[in-house]
């Protein structure tokens, strides 16, 4: 399977780790095999150096040029509606389900740990009647092996 997301001037980058961990940003000029420029007006990560390592690239690109300024990439992302196009994938999705589930409070996760419990009580309730039925079915008949 080949690439298809590659470093290179205008792809938008997820922040893994460091500072500005979890937020957005375009690559704006790759500096040598281990470090890029990269600026996140949108997201306020301010232009600086960023190495590769602690970015996730994704499957958006903008169109700007080598270097381009700060306005230029701010107008470039908000053309290309990147913020609205993360929200709806499945990443990101993943992400806020995270943030969501590490700020439940102590009762929000006993309600979530019940509700659990009874959706768990229905399903093995259908799954018993659907044993039960099996059971009172005839046993197939078995196969009788031809001798030579």
């Amino acid at each position: 399977m080949p690439y298809e997301r590659f470093v290179e001037i205008g792809r938008v980058a997820y922040v893994a780790h460091g500072d500005d961990k979890g937020k957005l940003i375009a690559i704006v000029d790759v500096i040598d095999h281990n470090r890029a420029l990269v600026d996140g007006p949108c997201s306020g990560v301010n232009r600086k150096d960023m190495n590769f390592k602690a970015l996730h690239l994704t499957q958006f690109k903008i169109k700007i040029g080598p270097s381009a300024r700060t306005g230029t990439v701010r107008k470039a992302w908000e053309k290309a509606e990147i913020d609205q196009k993360w929200s709806e994938t499945t990443w990101a999705k993943k992400l806020a389900n995270v943030e969501k589930r590490a700020n439940l409070t102590d009762f929000d996760r006993f309600k979530l740990m019940k509700a659990k419990q009874s959706r768990n009580r229905l399903i093995n309730i259908e799954f018993g009647k659907l044993r039960k039925a099996a059971r009172k079915q005839p046993a197939k008949p078995k196969r009788m092996r031809k001798r030579k």
